[in-house]
């Protein structure tokens, strides 16, 4: 899902001094939150985090990772936020999968 995004990507993190120029997308899966029945993981739901890193706001492209996102039928939760240190914006999309 990530790739059809068409922005550079990769998990996690890229390796120091391989970060490309923005905007490009990280994503992880920082935790799970499964239901359990009889001992076993019944329902397993894994929490997806997309990081979009762009140098400045860019609506356009917010609106692709989003039109992928609604093109999976993914609801997701987003926020924003200026990372003064690296001079980026980061928007988060928190989704369940």
């Amino acid at each position: 899902m990530a790739a059809e995004t068409k922005l550079p990507v990769a998990y996690d993190h890229f390796a120091e001094g391989e970060s490309p120029e923005p905007p490009f997308l990280v994503f992880r899966y920082p935790s799970a939150d499964n239901f359990a029945a009889d001992g076993t993981a019944y329902f397993k739901r894994n929490r997806l985090d997309f990081e979009l890193y762009t140098d400045e706001k860019s609506p356009d492209t917010e609106a692709a990772v989003e039109a992928v996102l609604d093109s999976h039928g993914i609801f997701y939760a987003r926020s924003e936020v200026w990372i003064p240190s690296e001079k980026l914006y980061e928007v988060l999309y928190q989704m369940e999968v």
